[in-house]
């Protein structure tokens, strides 16, 4: 087995300038500021980035929603959305970040390395399959695994997605699809709406959606128990071939971006990522892709990225300055576990 781990990234990603933006290209600099200070950026590798082709994306997007991208993306600065801009550059770093993603499975299916971690923008599992939404444009991760089933010959793929919000995007892609688990730990409600647990897919694919909708105020306890008690035993039932991780780091308890009330830490973060590296090593030989997705603190997105690569390079995970969440009564999810095992046949 491969002992290396990558990091896809591409300067093309700082392109996408969205001036004031929450969502802004500090947010990849910072990370590659810490990687280059840890001196971690010397341990992986850093393979070349390629644009996802028409084809590919069409997997996940019409034709006529890549061609309004297209369009949209080589434009000045405007608002798609009330809350997305695109700018000159928005195309080409999304089509750069959605082939990053696919360099990527390709290499680790390949066995090529041992993870990859795609440090990639703009964030992609908010976009369906016609519109643009939540600051995203393309869905990278749902553009991966389709791809893997299609061309790489795999017959099952799981997706798991710790963004503070829940990815629509990726569920609508897949929820009649058995070949591809999704399952989402996300703030419900919240937006943008979707994700409550009953959600479990439908026709062939009922059952190959969990949805994990949590009360604000969970952290590293809850987040572990759910990690536990229902994704790992769900992983271990659909046995994957390939795990992809949308890695929204949002969730940490820093996180400025409105209405958040989670309480995850770097540390916390680092934990899931351990989990599912270790369920990835026992189910499909290590075969796990990290791929950025929200994250809007400047200290504790660096961190949470650094902890997580540390994982996939086998520990230590060194002590993020940022720290645990205050101390704050804990919300009580056993109720909302128990409905979803009964609901998963767990």
């Amino acid at each position: 087995m491969a002992q290396d781990v990558a990091v896809y990234y591409d300067p093309l990603f700082l392109g996408h300038d969205t001036l004031s933006h929450i969502e802004s290209l500090s947010r990849v600099q910072g990370c590659l500021q810490l990687l280059e200070d840890a001196a971690i950026a010397s341990r992986v590798e850093w393979p070349a980035c390629r644009d996802a082709t028409d084809a590919e994306l069409a997997r996940i997007h019409s034709a006529r929603y890549i061609a309004a991208v297209r369009r949209i993306g080589n434009q000045g600065p405007v608002m798609v959305t009330p809350d997305t801009i695109a700018n000159r550059g928005t195309y080409s770093a999304a089509v750069r970040a959605a082939g990053a993603c696919l360099s990527a499975t390709e290499a680790v299916v390949r066995g090529d390395f041992a993870g990859a971690f795609c440090l990639v923008r703009p964030p992609g599992h908010h976009a369906v399959a016609e519109h643009v939404m939540g600051f995203c444009f393309f869905n990278s991760v749902a553009v991966a695994a389709a791809h893997a089933r299609a061309a790489l010959s795999l017959d099952r793929v799981a997706i798991v997605d710790f963004d503070i919000h829940h990815g629509n995007g990726t569920q609508d892609a897949f929820y009649s699809d058995p070949s591809v688990l999704y399952v989402s730990t996300h703030q419900y409600p919240y937006y943008p709406g979707s994700g409550l647990w009953r959600e479990a897919g439908e026709g062939a694919g009922l059952g190959a959606t969990l949805n994990l909708s949590l009360p604000g105020g969970c952290g590293d306890v809850e987040y572990g128990l759910v990690f536990d008690d229902v994704i790992l035993p769900k992983l271990r039932a659909f046995r994957p071939e390939l795990i992809l991780v949308s890695a929204g780091y949002d969730a940490h308890h820093a996180d400025p971006i409105d209405g958040a009330q989670m309480r995850l830490s770097c540390t916390g973060y680092a934990s899931l990522v351990q989990r599912l590296r270790e369920a990835a090593l026992e189910l499909c030989d290590g075969r796990l892709v990290l791929v950025l997705e929200g994250g809007y603190d400047p200290a504790a997105l660096p961190w949470s990225v650094r902890n997580s690569i540390e994982v996939l390079l086998g520990g230590p995970v060194t002590l993020d300055p940022v720290g645990p969440a205050p101390e704050s009564p804990a919300p009580d999810i056993t109720g909302l576990i128990e409905s979803v095992k009964q609901l998963h046949g767990l």
